[in-house]
């Protein structure tokens, strides 16, 4: 006979259960924290057009088979085959069989690939969400995109204004003109606000909105004690001083940038030292560095000439900004390298400007947007600025130090040839080149003797600052010998004064990235971007190391598919060949790379040449050998003269080695890497026909949104123009920026934003509830130096904000929405939050601050192609929740329970559900379970005299002080006490087990995750 299982046994199972329902995969979460209008915009309604409408919608030539895909109401009724959908039945619907070839195969030309047909599937699934818009129309009955019309009819293109705070009625309540503005509107309902909260409950709201944890007993006790009108303000400033701080308004801001350590898709390709971005945004936080100087290093922080300084350290952090650039998902060898591209970029656009603008521009990838005055120009516009630009891994640690050295040798090197010159005399006068030298410069891709000194690129400084021309003096050293010797050929050339640069990476990193294989971090050249028109590249070089091709910014090299774009370069071989013929139309670069300790020259890159081309190369080349040796034939003539002018450059050969020794001890040889931006030429994207990547239409010169600063190309002074655009999105008569971020910190505080959809301020989202308060936040914001951590003050120390949650019947029937703010909403603590509050009621809190992330703790639920190698602590080792791993495909089961979002694309605002697993998670789960038991174990620590007749009391009081920030009440005291004497009485548990029963009790309370 089967015994019953234990109730330990069943809690495992429901354990298992939950866990194993809460491990969704990345598409499914990615579905479920997805608007559905804009998952249908992004993902649905592209498909459609590029792949049905030429054959089902208003623009058909000929509708075929009657039916009409271009609207929700068409596909409902459906055509010669009877209706193609049915909302929220995929497997019902003729359109889903269609496209998965199960009865129609549409399109006939080809099956969508998987990724379009389950896109297709969960838009089906979700109800088939479809924005209420006009029937379409045909091109010659549809009107035309009128931009301006639309900027002029929305109030988010409006200018900011500068209101009065209002007179109120009561003078007595309002204790900011945030209250005034608020107070206004409920009069004018003829309402009241709430009464103020509790001291208690104001505490705890503060700790839990400024550091994300709930205040000790004792620091509960401090401030009730404080009975003087400064107590609050006190206490606000104590905490926004408080390297918490970071922590907890970095959570906020990592949710927009789509903050995660690995790439996502089929292997969770790890994306290394994504953690130095993490770290970089909390020391920025709690540095309150302005809003502006924020953008700034986001947008364009590789490009400041005056970077902001770590002020101990002396690194460079405004690098560090651009790695939210390059935190979305990679696909590792993508078939479709152009789409890649187009897809990465859309991305980018996507969190961008939701981030920083709340306007959703990406969704005008392929068409004029359909309700925003955003066109599909202003789209392409921005994309220029991504093309112009380029990933690297950036050794930032000696980034400015370095700099600071590259700089002093480049001087002291110019200074001793100038020295060395005018002792050894003009140099004789070469014969001319020959003639097909010279007819070369016209035909090659890059030729380092006749390139801009723009277009000079390189990561790092072991280049020196312009390629190596023939003829230039230079030291060598063998077997430490120094000799002066002549440049033999025109090419860019690593300096070996640079040997020995070590960068620093996160450890545990798998290696899939066959670019991470190679030193490349700091030592690379990057030629110029150009177009394949062949497809077969040569390059002229001389020395160890490799080149690689990189194809339309694709970086995540994993697999056989796109291994020919990189080659292993030796001194055997001055030409290295590259086959990129699959490649023929598609943009790329070269990135040269030398070999660890050892020198790489490049002086040319041609494409396809002939025969008489390579000739020519070689012609040039013996020329330039022959007019360096007779310079060189020059210096050692000199050299060997037994006069004052010999021994005077000997002094000086051996003073330049000299003080190039001591410089070279300057160096800041290790260093920490992390990913950044590295600026390119200014190059124009084109417009892409329908948002396909393969129907490249005009180019589109770079400039801001057409609705703010007009569509003329933007004035730059060179590269990408990425610091104009961080000037621009900056310029107070940009109305987006600092209505978005005085909005972000209005809804994190309160609950819910002014405008209620903090990533969209267009015509789909919500209007703002308050658009006045709006708009004198963001004058303020500005007026105040952008500081965020004024802002929050000055939002928390309002009565608005200190308002109870306990609402007045009468105001709760007029406005049940609570549009007007006349109580607190309730607001549920975040899945951070409830967890690193475990973590500190239980004593178990790790305080260290920054470094690699804890790996992820693997359930025996979280499996597949990916899976993390190692697991790690049940309890992450105690660190507060911003510091474990983020893995794409392996996101913590706790989390994603309570809403944390997959980091797919922006997020401003989270999910807030309240559903069953969260209580059966809080019952179950084992670290939760862990985290009660060492809460009991402090407990009885913290009041160990067992002769005290009060002890249970005592513990019972500071437990509930602990958790709730409050006094238990005297029927929660005597329920608490009645258990306790009835538990003991039955001597079935022993002491500590009772503690901890009461502790998980008290967890799983909603007061505990929920603040008042």
């Amino acid at each position: 006979m089967n015994k019953s299982p234990s109730h330990a046994q069943c809690r495992r199972i429901v354990a298992a259960l939950l866990i194993s329902v809460a491990s969704t995969t990345s598409w499914g979460a990615e579905l479920g924290n997805a608007d559905p209008l804009e998952f249908f915009e992004k993902r649905v309604r592209p498909v459609l057009v590029e792949h049905c409408y030429s054959c089902h919608s208003v623009e058909a030539s000929k509708l075929q088979a009657g039916l009409r895909v271009d609207s929700r109401a068409a596909l409902i009724q459906g055509g010669d085959s009877g209706t193609s959908l049915q909302p929220g039945d995929a497997d019902g619907s003729l359109l889903v069989e269609a496209v998965r070839y199960e009865s129609y195969e549409m399109p006939p030309k080809g099956k969508l690939p998987d990724a379009e047909i389950q896109a297709i599937e969960d838009w089906v699934a979700m109800g088939a969400p479809w924005p209420d818009e006009p029937p379409p129309q045909s091109d010659q009955q549809r009107e035309a995109f009128d931009l301006r019309q639309r900027a002029a009819e929305h109030w988010v293109w409006q200018p900011i204004t500068s209101p009065t705070p209002p007179p109120t009625a009561d003078t007595q309540w309002p204790r900011s003109d945030i209250d005034r503005f608020i107070l206004k509107r409920l009069e004018a309902a003829e309402l009241r606000p709430a009464p103020d909260a509790d001291r208690s409950a104001v505490a705890r709201r503060l700790y839990f909105d400024l550091i994300g944890l709930p205040p000790s007993a004792d620091q509960l006790q401090a401030f009730l004690d404080d009975t003087s009108e400064q107590a609050t303000s006190r206490l606000v400033d104590q905490l926004l001083e408080s390297p918490r701080f970071g922590e907890r308004w970095g959570r906020h801001w990592l949710d927009l940038v789509r903050y995660a350590e690995s790439r996502g898709h089929e292997f969770d390709n790890d994306a290394r030292d994504a953690y130095q971005y993490r770290d970089y945004v909390i020391r920025a936080l709690n540095a309150d560095i302005p809003y502006d100087q924020w953008v700034r290093e986001h947008i364009a922080g590789d490009l400041l000439e005056s970077p902001r300084l770590h002020p101990e350290e002396q690194y460079n952090e405004s690098i560090l900004g651009t790695g939210f650039w390059f935190l979305g998902e990679w696909v590792h060898s993508p078939v479709d390298i152009r789409k890649d591209e187009a897809d990465r970029f859309d991305n980018m656009i996507d969190v961008m400007s939701k981030a920083f603008l709340g306007v959703t521009v990406s969704c005008a990838r392929c068409h004029d947007h359909k309700f925003d005055a955003i066109s599909t120009a202003d789209y392409y516009a921005l994309c220029g600025f991504l093309q112009g630009s380029d990933f690297r891994e950036v050794r930032f640690e000696s980034l400015h130090h370095n700099q600071q050295v590259a700089k002093r040798l480049a001087d002291l090197d110019a200074a001793f040839r100038a020295k060395i010159e005018g002792l050894i005399g003009a140099q004789p006068a070469p014969a001319s080149p020959p003639v097909e030298s010279v007819e070369l410069a016209d035909t090659s891709l890059v030729d380092y003797a006749h390139l801009a000194a723009d277009h000079f690129l390189q990561n790092g400084f072991i280049f020196g600052s312009q390629p190596r021309v023939v003829g230039e003096l230079q030291l060598s050293e063998t077997e430490g010998q120094v000799a002066l010797r002549v440049a033999e050929t025109t090419a860019a050339v690593n300096d070996s004064f640079w040997n020995g640069l070590k960068s620093i990476h996160e450890k545990g990193i798998h290696h899939r990235n066959a670019l991470d294989k190679i030193p490349h971090v700091g030592r690379t050249l990057r030629t110029p971007s150009f177009e394949v028109q062949h497809g077969e590249i040569v390059c002229r070089v001389q020395g160890n190391g490799h080149v690689v091709a990189c194809v339309d910014s694709h970086r995540l090299i994993a697999g056989p598919l796109h291994g020919e774009t990189i080659r292993k370069i030796d001194a055997k071989t001055p030409w290295v060949r590259l086959n990129l013929k699959r490649y023929v139309g598609h943009r790329i670069h070269l990135e040269f790379v030398p070999a660890k300790k050892q020198t790489l020259a490049v002086s040319l890159v041609l494409e396809n040449p002939t025969p008489e081309q390579l000739k020519a190369v070689e012609a040039r080349e013996a020329w330039q050998v022959k007019v360096a040796g007779t310079r060189q034939e020059q210096v050692d003539k000199v050299l060997a003269e037994a006069t004052p002018r010999s021994r005077s450059l000997k002094a000086l050969v051996e003073q330049w080695a000299a003080e190039r020794k001591s410089l070279k001890q300057q160096i800041q040889y290790d260093s920490r890497a992390a990913m950044a931006m590295l600026d390119g030429i200014g190059e124009d994207d084109h417009v892409l026909i329908r948002g396909n990547a393969s129907k490249p239409g005009k180019l589109e010169p770079r400039h801001f949104l057409t609705a703010i600063v007009g569509d003329q190309p933007m004035a730059i002074a060179r590269g990408s123009g990425r610091l104009e655009l961080a000037q621009t999105i900056n310029d107070p008569n940009n109305p987006l920026t600092s209505r978005v971020i005085v909005n972000r910190v209005w809804h994190h505080l309160m609950g819910r934003g002014i405008v209620p959809t903090t990533d969209d301020f267009g015509v789909l989202g919500q209007r703002p509830t308050h658009p006045e308060l709006l708009d004198y936040l963001a004058t303020r914001f500005r007026s105040d130096g952008q500081s965020l951590k004024r802002l929050i003050r000055y939002v928390v120390l309002s009565r608005t904000y200190q308002m109870s949650s306990n609402a007045d019947p009468t105001a709760v029937a007029a406005d049940p929405k609570n549009l007007l703010w006349h109580h607190r909403w309730p607001k549920r603590l975040e899945g951070e939050a409830i967890r690193d509050a475990l973590l500190s009621v239980s004593g178990r809190l790790n305080e260290q601050m920054f470094g690699e992330p804890i790996p992820i703790h693997l359930t025996g639920f979280m499996d597949g192609r990916g899976r993390p190698g190692v697991s790690g602590p049940l309890d992450g080792e105690g660190r507060r929740s911003i510091y474990i791993s983020v893995r794409r495909n392996f996101l913590s089961p706790f989390m994603l329970t309570f809403d944390t979002p997959v980091p797919f694309s922006a997020m401003g605002r989270r999910n807030v559900s309240n559903v069953p697993a969260q209580a059966l998670i809080l019952m179950n789960d084992p670290m939760v379970v862990q985290q009660a038991e060492l809460w009991a174990q402090r407990t009885v620590k913290t009041f160990p005299d067992a002769a005290d007749p009060n002890l249970d009391r005592q513990r019972v009081v500071w437990m509930y002080q602990m958790a709730f920030a409050r006094q238990p009440t005297p029927r929660e005291l005597d329920l608490a006490m009645q258990f306790l004497k009835t538990e003991a009485a039955t001597g079935s548990q022993d002491d500590l087990v009772l503690w901890a029963d009461l502790a998980h009790a008290l967890i799983n309370t909603k007061e505990f995750i929920f603040l008042k």
